[in-house]
C-alpha cells in the first residue's frame, strides 16, 4: 500500500477537476472559485428550501414549562 495516493496517478476528484479545467493556474483557481460559489448559490436557493420541510427541526420532545 502506497502512503502517497497521488504517486500512482490517483489524485482523486479534485485533481481530476483541476486537470480538466482550461487555462493556467490563475485561471483554474478563478474558475474553481466561481464553481464553488455557484454550488453554494444552488444549495441555498434550491436544495435547502426544498429539503427544509423534510427535516425534523420543529419536532421537539421537550415541553415548555
Amino acid at each position: 500500500m502506497n502512503p502517497v495516493p497521488w504517486r500512482n496517478g490517483r489524485d482523486g476528484m479534485y485533481g481530476w477537476i483541476w486537470r480538466h479545467l482550461p487555462g493556467n493556474a490563475w485561471l483554474k483557481a478563478l474558475i474553481s472559485l466561481i464553481l464553488a460559489l455557484a454550488v453554494v448559490y444552488v444549495l441555498f436557493q434550491y436544495v435547502f428550501p426544498w429539503a427544509e420541510p423534510l427535516l425534523p427541526f420543529n419536532d421537539v420532545t421537550v415541553d415548555n414549562q
